[in-house]
């Protein structure tokens, strides 16, 4: 299985979408680890997962969201 997921940045509540086999475990890195994007944003939280068999389906649909540059659309699907 896997999913796309949207995190949102407890510090200026900007939005992160990934794609993943292992949500929690990202969950965790991008909020431990050295990433360009966001480690400076940190602390992140799971806002949004969707779920894929294939990691095609899911790469697809992340390319999707983040083509878009449309927060009013996110927050639409995330039901804020």
């Amino acid at each position: 299985m896997f999913h796309i997921y949207v995190l949102q940045s407890e510090k200026d509540k900007s939005f992160y979408i990934g794609s993943t086999n292992d949500v929690d475990r990202r969950l965790v890195e991008h909020n431990c680890c050295r990433h360009k994007y966001t480690s400076t944003r940190k602390p992140w939280v799971l806002v949004y997962t969707e779920d894929f068999l294939t990691r095609g389906e899911a790469v697809k649909r992340e390319r999707y969201l983040k083509g878009l540059k449309n927060k009013v659309y996110l927050k639409g699907i995330m039901g804020l």
